[in-house]
């Protein structure tokens, strides 16, 4: 399977969701089942336009078309850098037809846990920032 061009690694990616999303990124988590722990995360630096449910399955990633790419030139007002497009199983009858254009993409493998569910522990990720966190005093 590959994303804009970047091979994913070999695993059972077939559960998806978003486990972040802002101005400067969209994170896609990526399993065999998300309940504790993800092995994969697809991270779209600054996204431009996301277009997928929240949480999807059997995604499968396939070059956007010309019509795709108008619409997105249309709505941005200008070519993005990355556009991934897919169809996946987002839990209604038929596939849903997804679309995300960002300025990157980076495909992350890694064992990630998820938060408890009571909010014992916070979750365990390789921080966002350079060096130790800022003091919140």
């Amino acid at each position: 399977m590959e994303i804009a061009g970047q091979s994913l690694p070999e695993g059972s990616w077939w559960d998806w969701e978003v486990v972040t999303w802002d101005a400067g990124r969209l994170i896609l988590a990526a399993g065999h089942d998300l309940t504790y722990h993800h092995g994969l995360e697809v991270v779209f630096v600054s996204p431009l336009f996301v277009s997928c449910p929240p949480a999807f399955q059997d995604p499968v990633f396939r070059a956007p078309t010309a019509g795709e790419r108008e619409r997105l030139a249309r709505t941005l007002g200008e070519e993005s850098p990355v556009v991934v497009a897919f169809e996946a199983d987002g839990g209604g009858r038929d596939p849903v037809s997804c679309l995300v254009a960002a300025e990157r993409v980076d495909v992350v493998p890694g064992l990630f846990e998820r938060a408890r569910r009571h909010g014992t522990e916070a979750p365990v990720r390789p921080p966002d920032w350079p060096g130790a966190p800022p003091s919140t005093d």
